[in-house]
């Protein structure tokens, strides 16, 4: 089998192109993350600028009404959980 340089040349050239093809989806690909990393880091930021606000108010006295705002956000979280759990093995025994 004979090859040539317009062989050799072609195969280069469809290299090189598939290089950049992977290239340019792959700086794509990196862009839109990087624009929802962005995204989310300001609404994490935003939250944690409110809770740090909120601490710096608190007092003794504020933390036991926050305390047991937490417990019954808690509680209402682990009845709801219960009732998806019991829903699902109802689904499943029919």
């Amino acid at each position: 089998m004979k090859t040539n340089s317009r062989f050799w040349i072609v195969v280069l050239v469809v290299v090189v192109l598939g290089f950049c093809i992977g290239i340019y989806l792959q700086d794509l690909k990196h862009k839109e993350s990087t624009e929802a990393a962005w995204r989310s880091n300001r609404f994490n930021i935003a939250r944690f600028n409110k809770i740090r606000d909120y601490n710096l108010k608190m007092t003794p006295s504020n933390w036991r009404f926050m305390r047991d705002s937490i417990e019954q956000q808690f509680d209402s979280l682990m009845i709801l959980r219960f009732r998806k759990e019991m829903d699902s093995i109802k689904s499943e025994n029919k």
